[in-house]
């Protein structure tokens, strides 16, 4: 999603699609498949904002003179009556994304089409352990908490053979049989991150045979009991 905004703005909206349903309960209203809200934040400043699935633009004015203000968006502007707009600012759009937004971290057809069959299969959902690391999730057992399947964002030239800086979307699995038997180095390598003798990574933007993903991970499912 490209945001014309500061750099902090950015980071909130980053791996964020907008909800439609969610923006017009907010309080959005839509027009020309543009949601606009005018929502009046401190000082008697309004917070024009118009979102697109492309671009969030905000517009911050004095309610009474109609000027814009834009000092908010500087952070060599310094100062109570700044920090405090640019403090107001900065909620009001951290309450909008959590309220309206749909985090969405692994795009491909085949990830969303894995983490469609997961939730259908065993019930389960992504989970995001770590902060720091917010392009990795996985997914595990309800009865004991162990992992079956691990989803990262790495560099091509981390899998063997694959060779640029493009980052894509793979998933690791744990399987029954020498991983030898699986990897071809194309579509399949060696587990990333995870023990390479019991673990493979499936590179999800490749033409990989969907449902040989499926059984894939059904194994992984099975031998994480």
């Amino acid at each position: 999603m490209r945001i014309q905004m500061d750099k902090y703005i950015h980071e909130i909206f980053k791996n964020k699609v907008m909800n439609k349903d969610k923006l017009l309960s907010f309080g959005f209203f839509e027009d020309n498949n543009i949601f606009h809200l005018q929502t009046p934040l401190i000082y008697d400043f309004i917070l024009s904002i118009d979102i697109t699935p492309e671009n969030i633009k905000t517009t911050l004015y004095d309610k009474d003179t109609k000027d814009e203000y834009t000092l908010h968006l500087n952070d060599n502007f310094v100062g109570n009556y700044v920090g405090e707009i640019r403090t107001a600012y900065h909620e009001m759009l951290s309450k909008i994304c959590d309220s309206c937004f749909d985090k969405v971290v692994f795009k491909s057809d085949n990830a969303q089409k894995v983490i469609k069959y997961i939730k259908q299969k065993y019930n389960d959902e992504l989970e995001f352990l770590w902060e720091k690391f917010d392009d990795n999730a996985i997914c595990r057992r309800k009865d004991n908490k162990k992992w079956y399947i691990a989803f990262m964002k790495v560099k091509k030239c981390k899998l063997e053979s694959l060779q640029g800086e493009s980052m894509v979307e793979i998933i690791d699995v744990r399987v029954d049989r020498d991983v030898s038997f699986y990897i071809d180095n194309k579509h399949i390598f060696a587990g990333y991150h995870m023990n390479k003798k019991n673990w493979i990574t499936i590179l999800l933007e490749s033409d990989i045979d969907i449902d040989e993903v499926y059984k894939l991970i059904d194994i992984s499912y099975t031998l994480a009991k």
